[in-house]
């Protein structure tokens, strides 16, 4: 190829890198909020030698908090922390602070310090030898339950780390044009929202929408009118949704995704009542024109999300798109809702 023709490729290819928005803090916020929400909760080692403090720090923790295994002696803690990796370790042992910080490796946990004694000498002793946090014996509860949380939050923190830089080459978490979030991320991610509402027994449901009559407004008005549509039709969605909480996926061409976590069907159901109608209510504007635009919506909702189902999120997704599917076909600019397990 000539110098000219490599020119001008580069320039193409800087050319359409600007065109695409920066991602912006609220964005990359969003993305971390639903894979804080959807990874369990951490694995953490207890090695308490004092049987009283043992039973306190157990009683402490409930299974969403840490999903721990406690031991009562320094060896087997130490075996078992080298058959499997758990990124908290709460202990009242600085010689299990010090082997474990001498094991070295690539995975660190965050080591909770039990001092035997309340003073900052013996905490301050606990954090020379390796722990990243200490705290007495005879600490409060609510101290006691603060530093835990901590210890949890940077655990998971961690692991969402991890996993995106695990998954940067093949998972863009963004759709370039909509800003909402991509095919990939949904796939995902929401298989691990209904793990999470299955673990815990909670509601979930899940609600598919499709532009109508997309093509027609592309080819009359243009793919640039189009593209407007699509960012704004985005937008429009998150508005009417919980912040932080339900989030959107654009999964095709004009098809989008939204996950209501720990929402049964009844008020799924009038979430998706509510997004039909802001759609259609207000027209959209590009190049001084107003453009009419509706929407068709198929709606699966789980009361409560079974445990143990195999495939219950292509089972669930699978659902929506024929609810949605018979949207379409009834005329559109509606929704048709199912209950899993239940009717139409």
């Amino acid at each position: 190829m000539a110098a000219g023709g490599q020119t001008t490729v580069i320039q193409r290819i800087l050319e359409r890198r600007a065109e695409r928005p920066p991602v912006n803090a609220e964005e990359t916020t969003a993305s971390i909020a639903v894979m804080l929400r959807v990874v369990p909760p951490p694995k953490a080692l207890l090695m308490i030698l004092d049987p009283n403090v043992r039973q306190i720090i157990e009683r402490r923790i409930t299974s969403d908090i840490l999903d721990y295994l406690s031991l009562p002696e320094e060896a087997e803690a130490l075996r078992r922390f080298t058959d499997e990796y758990r990124p908290v370790v709460i202990t009242d042992s600085m010689e299990l602070v010090r082997r474990l910080r001498a094991r070295g490796g690539e995975r660190a946990p965050f080591i909770l310090y039990i001092s035997d004694l309340d003073e900052s000498s013996e905490r301050e002793a606990g954090l020379a030898a390796g722990a990243d946090d200490s705290v007495g014996r005879r600490a409060t509860e609510r101290e006691l339950d603060a530093r835990i949380a901590a210890a949890r939050r940077i655990a998971e923190l961690e692991a969402v780390l991890r996993i995106t830089l695990a998954e940067n080459r093949k998972l863009s978490a963004t759709d370039d044009l909509t800003r909402v979030a991509s095919r990939r991320f949904f796939s995902k991610h929401f298989p691990r929202e209904m793990e999470r509402a299955a673990r815990y027994g909670r509601g979930l449901s899940l609600i598919l929408c499709d532009i109508d009559h997309f093509k027609k407004l592309n080819d009359t008005l243009g793919h640039a009118a189009g593209d407007h549509i699509l960012r704004g039709f985005g937008a429009r969605l998150q508005q009417n949704l919980r912040r932080g909480v339900d989030w959107v996926a654009r999964i095709g061409g004009e098809e989008f995704a939204i996950v209501l976590p720990e929402t049964p069907y009844e008020p799924a159901l009038e979430v998706a009542r509510k997004l039909r109608a802001a759609i259609a209510k207000t027209p959209f504007s590009y190049d001084r024109k107003s453009i009419e635009v509706t929407a068709s919506f198929g709606l699966c909702g789980l009361d409560r999300v079974p445990a143990g189902e195999r495939q219950l999120a292509q089972r669930v997704l699978k659902i929506a798109d024929a609810a949605l599917y018979r949207s379409k076909n009834s005329g559109r600019n509606r929704v048709t809702a199912t209950m899993f397990g239940g009717t139409t």
